[in-house]
């Protein structure tokens, strides 16, 4: 492991699942080191990550999951960090998959590698809507940016420092950067690449996409993509 590398982990109200995510991280990628960053959450995440030894940063109050993630894109920057990997801190994502994440980024095969969930065959299950909104909008990114994408609401992701510039950039989305990211990318001539890795549903049955806010979602997400398709590329 490249001792340049930080995991960024954004988490809200994650009391139960931070421990076992942590502990597969440093399982997977010991020479990495590792970034919580609290969403203003109210329960027991910082003290527990600060009780294994793993720095955190806490946002004052719930700003959102981008804001939380952008928070520790620019910690990475500022600690001149070459590589980082998002990963959600519900236990969805196999920390197991990191170091192959990270391997495209250190061989420059990519500025950004993507965890596709729905590569080589991928089984993950989701609510019918949902897997046609998933559907949807990575149809909807392939045909913008011609290149396929399979998981464009993926959150686990490998970056390099040039990811992590962009990123930090004012156009990054507070609330859920998703297909709309990935077409800035592209529209901004960095490298986007998709690998097969495993998730699972929430530990805690947990989503961002519960009750109304998939009416929310899938307007913001037609919004900032008509908006990104009006910027003049980078």
């Amino acid at each position: 492991m490249k001792k340049q590398t930080i995991i960024i982990i954004p988490a809200y109200n994650e009391e139960k699942n931070i421990a076992g995510v942590l502990n597969g991280i440093i399982a997977a990628a010991p020479g990495a080191d590792i970034l919580v960053v609290n969403d203003g959450g109210e329960d027991r995440t910082e003290e527990i990550v600060r009780e294994m030894g793993v720095r955190v940063i806490n946002l004052s109050y719930n700003m959102g999951y981008g804001t939380a993630l952008q928070t520790g894109f620019k910690f990475a920057l500022k600690k001149e960090y070459e590589y980082a990997v998002q990963i959600d801190a519900d236990g969805q994502h196999d920390p197991g998959d990191i170091p192959k994440l990270l391997a495209e980024v250190f061989n420059n095969k990519a500025d950004v590698i993507i965890g596709s969930r729905f590569l080589d065959g991928g089984n993950y299950g989701a609510p019918f809507i949902r897997r046609v909104g998933m559907l949807f909008f990575a149809n909807l990114t392939s045909l913008i940016i011609g290149e396929k994408i399979t998981d464009p609401t993926s959150g686990y992701q490998a970056i390099n420092k040039r990811g992590l510039q962009f990123y930090t950039g004012d156009y990054y989305p507070v609330d859920f950067p998703d297909a709309d990211v990935i077409i800035m990318l592209h529209r901004a001539g960095l490298k986007i690449k998709e690998i097969p890795v495993n998730m699972y549903p929430g530990v805690q049955g947990k989503s961002m996409h519960s009750g109304l806010k998939p009416i929310y979602y899938i307007f913001k997400m037609f919004l900032s993509i008509f908006v990104t398709l009006l910027r003049a590329k980078s």
